[in-house]
């Protein structure tokens, strides 16, 4: 079998689009003996040489075509840059790893769509041409023999908002990463010092865009600060918004609103790829009460750490958190605050739900993944 698959993340591994397309392809790589692997992706220049990274393996072909990194260009790229692509290289099967499917294609076609926010909170339509581009990839998912997506949940909403057959869409989870682990490693408190956190602390790491419920986190603590703040003070980490707007809330504001202590609550700033398990590992709690969520990698990576996750009840956190935290509904503050305080207060129940997020975690994994993707592969060609 001769895959060709869309590549536009292959250079942005720090995107869950581009984490998704590197730890596929390295999966299915290690999978089948038969499979090649044409991984398309643009450049902008005949000296662009961005994300060469490591030489890849045998059976995996990196083939760049000329096209700017603009929105026009990704649009090109996707629509005629990619599909002639693959005819150049006949292939037997084409798959755009994110939500851009071609309106054509010379081969059987899958898609992965890991969510469809934009046709389910109003505040993420965007404008005249975001809503247009919206509409387009929407029709061209009709034209796809196979969609992927990354949960039960996300199917529903999928089946429910395109106009496509139950048995043309497919749940497949994702995975943390290895390095998401519960085993500290020598560098965990030089990378905490760095930070400025201390030795025990409340997690919050994630975006800040409005469906990630940031005023529930703070209110939350701001129940529970006033007992446990001096011992176990809440961390907010991530890049803060550049304008504080009602799409993008800023943390800081809203904590002020709830008279939190200034002392009680840290924010980090941006935190490195590479040192998100350190700070996990070092947390007595992630706080993730996301309105949607298509997968939800952070409370997986927080699992994988041995931390347990109190989450929302909505959309895919259920099935991501499990047994592994508590769940609660989003706008739930009172219930919020007194699942983190049995979490800070009481050892043995923080050690049994410590136990809990490993076997959680260990239900899901990259290899699986990959290897209910090259089945549906299969399927898809017969």
């Amino acid at each position: 079998m001769h895959l060709a698959i869309n590549g536009w993340f292959w250079d942005r591994p720090t995107t869950g689009s581009g984490q998704y397309l590197r730890h596929l392809v390295e999966g299915l790589e290690s999978l089948a003996a038969d499979l090649r692997i044409s991984v398309v992706l643009p450049r902008e220049g005949p000296d662009d040489d961005r994300g060469s990274g490591p030489s890849p393996p045998s059976s995996l072909t990196l083939t760049r075509t000329e096209c700017p990194r603009t929105n026009f260009g990704k649009l090109f790229f996707e629509q005629i840059a990619f599909p002639r692509a693959c005819a150049d290289l006949r292939a037997g099967l084409a798959h755009v790893p994110y939500w851009a499917p071609p309106l054509r294609s010379p081969a059987p076609l899958v898609v992965t769509i890991h969510d469809v926010i934009p046709l389910i909170l109003p505040q993420y339509r965007g404008g005249a041409l975001q809503q247009l581009y919206t509409a387009l990839v929407s029709a061209t998912s009709r034209r796809a023999q196979s969609v992927l997506t990354d949960s039960e949940a996300a199917r529903r909403d999928i089946l429910a908002r395109l106009d496509l057959a139950p048995g043309q869409v497919h749940a497949i989870p994702l995975a943390a990463a290895d390095w998401y682990h519960p085993n500290p490693s020598d560098n965990d408190g030089a990378i905490r010092a760095r930070y400025g956190l201390p030795d025990r602390y409340v997690l919050y790491l994630g975006g800040f865009d409005v469906r990630k419920n940031l005023n529930t986190v703070v209110a939350a603590y701001g129940r529970v600060g006033p007992t446990v703040g001096a011992t176990c003070p809440l961390v907010i980490a991530g890049r803060l918004p550049d304008r504080d707007t009602s799409f993008t809330p800023d943390p800081r504001r809203i904590a002020l609103e709830e008279h939190i202590d200034e002392r009680l609550v840290h924010f980090s700033g941006f935190v490195k790829e590479s040192d998100k398990p350190a700070l996990y590992r070092g947390a007595v709690a992630l706080l993730f009460p996301s309105l949607y969520e298509g997968f939800g990698l952070p409370p997986l990576e927080a699992l994988a750490c041995g931390t347990p996750v109190i989450g929302s009840d909505v959309a895919s956190l259920p099935e991501v958190i499990g047994e592994g935290g508590v769940l609660v509904p989003p706008y739930d503050v009172g219930g919020m605050a007194r699942a983190l305080t049995r979490l800070i207060t009481d050892r043995d129940y923080r050690i049994e739900m410590m136990r809990r997020a490993l076997d959680q975690a260990a239900r899901f994994s990259w290899d699986r993944t990959a290897r209910a993707t090259l089945r549906t592969y299969r399927d898809t060609l017969n």
